[in-house]
């Protein structure tokens, strides 16, 4: 795997942007092929890569998108915040255009100067979920992956690891 881990977000997503239309063709070849082993393959790639990773080091999820956020997420982080789950929506998050809640700005109100979370044991779902790449059925996330590429280093390492496999 090419470890990219140490590269600024720019140059993360300027490497994902050149890749991107070669990307895409090899995602759309994935999609008519529909590989049975495609799932074990990604996460074997997932965590070889996360085994090379800290996330602490990069942090470029917090820094730069927001995760969707549900009911379950805002009164969990609320109560956790002693507000009412409508205090909690007036002071963090506003509706995306699809009708989801997402935090205001970026970075992350809750990330520290060290990278680390400070609501890190009651982080939203998407939050514990990022990058995606060990779920199942990988077919039903490729253009979520694809957008991945220019935020997180390890998703950029497991598709063009993947690319070699297929």
């Amino acid at each position: 795997m090419n470890i990219l881990y140490k590269i600024s977000l720019e140059e993360l997503r300027n490497r994902a942007l050149d890749k991107k239309s070669e990307t895409k063709s090899f995602f759309s070849k994935l999609k008519k092929k529909k590989h049975k082993d495609l799932d074990k393959i990604v996460h074997e790639l997932h965590n070889q890569a996360f085994e090379m990773i800290n996330c602490l080091n990069c942090a470029n999820c917090c820094k730069s998108i927001s995760p969707t956020l549900y009911n379950r997420d805002i009164e969990r982080l609320a109560k956790s915040l002693k507000l009412k789950p409508s205090q909690f929506l007036d002071n963090y998050l506003l509706t995306d255009d699809e009708g989801d809640y997402v935090f205001k700005k970026t970075p992350c109100p809750f990330l520290l100067s060290d990278n680390y979370c400070m609501v890190y044991d009651i982080r939203p779902k998407a939050c514990r979920e990022y990058p995606h790449t060990d779920r199942k059925r990988f077919y039903g996330i490729l253009n979520l992956t694809l957008k991945n590429m220019e935020i997180c280093p390890a998703v950029f390492d497991i598709v063009e690891g993947l690319k070699t496999k297929f």
